[in-house]
């Protein structure tokens, strides 16, 4: 991994936990659907609904909020009460007040290598959300910039770069999701590093690239990263 200049940092369950909460809330809502649905068919019946209102809503707490209700109404009709949807906006706020604390060894990882390299903070998802996201979490001086985008896809990482004035060669984007942070970085010619996080969205599921030691690493640990890049 020589030679790389800049590195791209995911931040939802790379930098601070995320898809727990939202899995919770998942639970939450299947167990207020259940006098009209058991819990799986609720949950498939959300997921389906949240993938279909991606190009509307976008990723984030409040996308999935609306798809919760919208999905409540499909499944229950007339028989879903103000209390239920009620129930349900209150879930939804919540993901947008959870805690947000620096995962094991963050800190330090950034800290480390903050000297040597560009940081960029590269997530996706409602501009507000993520923006209060990044202030609550303390980790905002780490980084040279933040960029909230509302896909991750080859060319919004090549708009990106050129706006960095940085050659896809010199980049490495570092996160927990295959589908999103490394198979559009590998495309385009950039590098990446995995560190899965132990729950992942179905949407940013994807079959791992093979290990490449010049351009593709899987880490467990965040912390391992300043050392393979030495």
């Amino acid at each position: 991994m020589k030679g790389v200049k800049v590195i791209g940092f995911d931040a939802d369950d790379t930098l601070w936990e995320t898809e727990t909460h939202f899995q919770a809330a998942g639970r939450e809502f299947c167990a207020l659907l259940a006098p009209w649905a058991p819990p799986e068919k609720a949950a498939e019946e959300l997921f389906r609904t949240e993938t279909a209102n991606l190009g509307l809503y976008g990723y984030g707490a409040k996308s999935v909020m609306l798809s919760m209700v919208e999905t409540a109404l499909r499944l229950g009709g007339d028989g879903v009460t103000a209390a239920v949807l009620g129930r349900l906006l209150e879930t939804g706020r919540r993901l947008l007040d959870y805690p947000i604390e620096p995962l094991p060894g963050v800190k330090k990882t950034l800290g480390e290598l903050k000297p040597r390299y560009r940081l960029v903070l590269i997530t996706k998802g409602d501009l507000l959300d993520q923006e209060r996201k990044l202030e609550r979490s303390g980790l905002k001086n780490y980084f040279h910039r933040a960029e909230i985008l509302s896909e991750k896809r080859e060319q919004d990482y090549l708009d990106l770069l050129a706006e960095l004035g940085t050659e896809p060669r010199d980049f490495l984007m570092v996160g927990n999701s295959i589908r999103s942070d490394i198979l559009p970085v590998l495309g385009i010619g950039g590098r990446g590093v995995h560190i899965p996080f132990r729950v992942t969205w179905r949407h940013e599921q994807a079959e791992p690239p093979a290990q490449d030691p010049d351009r593709f690493r899987e880490l467990t640990d965040i912390r391992a990263l300043p050392a393979l890049l030495k």
